[in-house]
């Protein structure tokens, strides 16, 4: 019988979907993975971890620039794949790639799909106050993550998940289930469901996601705050000069805790920070956070990375920076 897969994946999230293939024993006999790419301030060339990992278990690595056209897939029947199996490679496979191997393409996806098709799927979860998410593997189609569901499993997502957290939890699912639906799949008895329900998309993250705007509710902002964490980070200006969020909670106006705050303050502005205090604000206590008046509620600040600095609690910074109550982010 023909045993053979090819993985096709690129950032850490594959590399554990590869990991466990490894680990349970599968004839893995090529990683396919995107070409390196400059990263950091120095733009350092630098390999994709699948890379990393398969040349440290000398498993043979390409590295195409495109899989369009007859190069490609020459490599791909050198290879005579039974299965592809494919996690964040990053690019769309053609119609002769998805159906060439004998069992096809498998996908693992970090959401419950329908919902959240698309680049993503753990930051636009968090981003939009979903509390639970889960791994999807599917046989791959020519639509964007609209092939027949596999295997999936839900997962909740807490209220002080972070992108960095949920990322660990599904990567780790994922490779379970992964392997799961190759048994299925290598034994014959694997069930393909198509997937009900109104689909929503995960598109790919930009700059603009990240920049919070204080006239929304502090929760919504909590929330994107929590789906860039630890990166790329949500981000603000402040006196002109950009800082990024890394943590942050969110206040609702009712709660005992939060302060009293003059009618007409606008949203943004810094109601309390240490011991300085709005005029005209009551509040029962200061304490480590930034609290800034947001659109509804209040967001409280944690830990901030100031352009060009090192991540710093929010006290370390308002000392650094002497904030007070009254300055304004945007």
């Amino acid at each position: 019988m023909n045993d053979r897969i090819v993985f096709m994946g690129t950032p850490e999230f594959a590399k554990i979907q590869l990991e466990s293939l490894v680990r349970a024993g599968y004839n893995v006999v090529a990683a396919i993975t995107q070409p390196d790419k400059p990263t950091g301030r120095k733009q350092i060339l630098t390999p994709p971890p699948v890379k990393v990992f398969a040349e440290s278990l000398g498993i043979p690595v390409y590295q195409p620039e495109t899989l369009r056209g007859e190069e490609f897939m020459q490599l791909l029947r050198q290879l005579d794949p039974a299965l592809v199996a494919v996690a964040a490679y990053g690019k769309i496979l053609p119609a002769d790639v998805l159906y060439y191997p004998k069992h096809g393409c498998i996908n693992v996806h970090a959401s419950l799909l329908p919902r959240w098709r698309g680049a993503a799927p753990i930051n636009r979860a968090i981003m939009a106050g979903d509390t639970v998410t889960g791994v999807t593997i599917m046989r791959m189609d020519e639509g964007l993550d609209t092939g027949d569901m596999i295997v999936w499993e839900e997962v909740p997502i807490l209220p002080d998940d972070t992108y960095g957290t949920l990322h660990d939890k599904l990567a780790g699912l994922g490779a379970k289930l992964l392997c799961k639906a190759i048994e299925l799949i290598f034994a014959g008895r694997a069930e393909y469901t198509p997937q009900t329900g109104e689909p929503t998309y995960a598109t790919k993250i930009t700059t603009e996601d990240g920049q919070l705007d204080f006239s929304r509710p502090a929760l919504e902002l909590h929330n994107i705050i929590r789906g860039l964490s630890p990166e790329p980070l949500a981000y603000c200006n402040l006196r002109g000069n950009k800082i990024k969020i890394a943590t942050s909670s969110y206040l609702p106006a009712d709660s005992p805790e939060a302060p009293h705050v003059p009618p007409g303050t606008p949203p943004g502005t810094v109601v309390a920070v240490n011991d300085s205090v709005l005029e005209g604000c009551r509040i029962l206590r200061c304490d480590d956070t930034i609290t800034v008046a947001c659109g509804r509620d209040f967001l409280k600040i944690s830990h901030i990375l100031p352009a060009g600095k090192r991540l710093m609690c929010a006290s370390d910074f308002y000392r650094g920076r002497n904030i007070c109550a009254g300055d304004r982010l945007c």
